[in-house]
């Protein structure tokens, strides 16, 4: 196994993806992953949501994955995956999302889960040191953040409401869509009152 761990280049993107699958291929790499994080709208109080993808149908079979349906801008990922599966190395991304709210990177609670689903992906088992501990400390930084602020306070038990709403089993589409039009009724009688 090869990892490489960086920030992701401003400039020269050419010559370091050039550099990154050399070294995948002098090394006859069989699976190219890529993991990052991304800020977004989820709480810090539940487990961090992660995602995987690929534009390999291979991949897609043998993981059980998404198809990567992105159609848009791209960062050093895509053009890495891109140049790996040109190359005949199969690839897949795994992202976490991290609360906006709580900072930016690092984030050891992200790290955990991105090693977490790489380990159920692949069945392995990778040496955590003290990954657990770390995630633990900044979940307490994070709590001790938004307890200090009510604006906050008040946005994560929303994030949480969304989060739970959207994973129950009684929200399908269909329930999603009925709840929908039932608060666009509610609101154009309120709007009719006003």
């Amino acid at each position: 196994m090869l990892l490489v761990r960086g920030i992701e280049p401003s400039f020269r993107w050419r010559a370091f993806t050039e550099e990154i699958l050399d070294l995948a291929e002098s090394a006859d790499v069989d699976l190219f992953v890529t993991l990052g994080a991304w800020l977004g709208p989820t709480p810090h109080t539940r487990p961090v949501p992660t995602t995987v993808s690929s534009d390999s149908e291979d991949i897609v079979h043998r993981f059980d994955i998404a198809r990567s349906e992105y159609d848009g801008p791209t960062g050093i990922v895509g053009i890495l995956n891109h140049g790996a599966s040109q190359l005949g190395i199969p690839a897949f991304s795994l992202w976490a999302e991290v609360p906006h709210y709580a900072g930016g990177p690092p984030s050891p609670k992200a790290t955990l889960a991105l090693v977490s689903r790489l380990e159920h992906l692949l069945d392995l088992n990778l040496p955590r040191g003290s990954l657990e501990a770390e995630s633990r400390a900044w979940q307490r930084g994070v709590e001790e953040l938004a307890s200090d602020d009510e604006e906050i306070t008040e946005y994560v038990r929303s994030l949480e409401t969304a989060q739970d709403t959207v994973e129950l089993p009684e929200a399908s589409g269909d329930a999603i869509a009925k709840e929908f039009e039932r608060y666009l009724r509610t609101r154009g009688d309120d709007d009719a009152k006003g």
